[in-house]
């Protein structure tokens, strides 16, 4: 029987809709090529729906579909739910850069897609999606009709998955940056490089929020990337907004961004640095500090090394944020739950000497959704914290 079969008692998960099959799951596996769709039964024969496997993975399937419905329509409507989500939530005249679809969020593992103004970025994380990308580009063509299409695959899961990483222009004519809108406020995103797909679309929430605390203070942006946080700090009334990041090329694009916004050169200065060791450095003053770090946990091995590194950027803020001062701060480790991310805060707290409390707890933004049957899905955590 051309299908995989799961071992009685472990396809609890399959059966509650969740995406991921481990090999200690799977009783037989039939003869196939890595990347191929194939049904999923369950020790008793019964169909459970379609996955994509590769050997090489420690996920070694991950489902498409559940139930009798074929992969390819599931697929299909899996798509269109996706679109119809974010279509209801974005007047693109205020806001016209989103993600369209999320992985597991939207039921489509291994799959990222994200829309800047007419220009589609794709992030192909596994085999059997690189498989399905024509599928999918079909869909989302129609769908959007963007400009351009191009490709952001330069993900180090792809390694595991037999995959070399990938950056392409797919379609169209060739964009090295777009000029978005979010909340009415423009930013230059860059395609070429960077981090994610160009810009920190999970953080719109966010950044309304430092909006609208900044009047009056003096703004730290660590880890800034390409400078929207100091941009949001000083349209808010901020007095200053520094950034400091380690890529030369992302301060020059923050600093395109303060032009593009109006903001004079002297409201913030921009600093090429490691943050771990510009906290260190005594320097200006700052009352409310933005901590937005990449992920430090890439994989579960990383955890204790990446709970110390949190550990310190967060101990060195507190101690040096003045008082009372906010830290807003954040981990987008998946490996790095909310409770334990807190508990690092809470030991970061504890080694600065200083009193500190929770005022808000922040996620992914909505168009980055968490799939109830999936919790994996969430991996963006956030504090904001009152230090005195």
């Amino acid at each position: 029987m051309n299908a995989v079969v799961l071992k009685p008692g472990r396809d609890k998960a399959v059966r509650n809709k969740h995406h991921w099959i481990f090999s200690g799951a799977i009783r037989d596996l039939p003869d196939f090529e890595n990347g191929a769709v194939l049904p999923v039964r369950g020790a008793g024969g019964d169909l459970l729906g379609h996955g994509y496997f590769n050997r090489k993975s420690s996920i070694t399937g991950r489902m498409v579909s559940f139930g009798s419905d074929p992969p390819e329509a599931a697929i299909r409507r899996s798509v269109e739910r996706a679109l119809a989500l974010r279509a209801g939530f974005f007047d693109p005249a205020v806001t016209n850069a989103r993600r369209l679809i999320n992985a597991e969020g939207d039921g489509l593992p291994g799959l990222i897609a994200d829309l800047y103004d007419d220009v589609l970025v794709l992030q192909v994380a596994t085999l059997g999606m690189e498989k399905l990308k024509p599928l999918v580009l079909e869909l989302l063509t129609a769908a959007v009709r963007p400009r351009s299409i191009v490709e952001r695959s330069d993900l180090p899961t792809r390694r595991e998955e037999g995959l070399e990483e990938s950056e392409a222009l797919l379609a169209g004519e060739p964009v090295e940056k777009v000029r978005i809108l979010e909340a009415g406020i423009p930013y230059w995103v860059g395609l070429a490089q960077g981090q994610k797909t160009g810009f920190y679309l999970d953080q719109r929430e966010s950044r309304r929020l430092v909006r609208e605390l900044a009047a009056g203070r003096r703004v730290l942006n660590a880890f800034s990337y390409t400078g929207s946080f100091s941009v949001c700090a000083l349209l808010g009334g901020a007095v200053r907004a520094d950034s400091v990041d380690t890529s030369a090329a992302a301060i020059g694009l923050a600093q395109e961004n303060f032009e593009l916004n109006g903001l004079s050169a002297d409201s913030g200065l921009f600093f090429t640095a490691d943050v771990f060791e510009f906290l260190r450095e005594p320097a200006l003053d700052h009352d409310f500090i933005i901590l937005d770090p990449p992920a430090f946990a890439k994989k579960r091995t990383d955890v204790v090394a990446a709970c110390r590194g949190y550990k310190d950027i967060n101990r060195l803020a507190m101690q040096r944020v003045r008082a009372p001062g906010l830290v807003l701060t954040f981990s987008c480790s998946h490996f790095v739950d909310e409770a334990l991310f807190q508990q690092v805060v809470f030991q970061a707290a504890h080694e600065a000497g200083r009193r500190v409390r929770i005022l808000q707890k922040h996620r992914q933004a909505f168009d980055h959704p968490v799939n109830v049957y999936h919790p994996e899905t969430a991996y963006l955590k956030g504090f904001l914290l009152y230090v005195d």
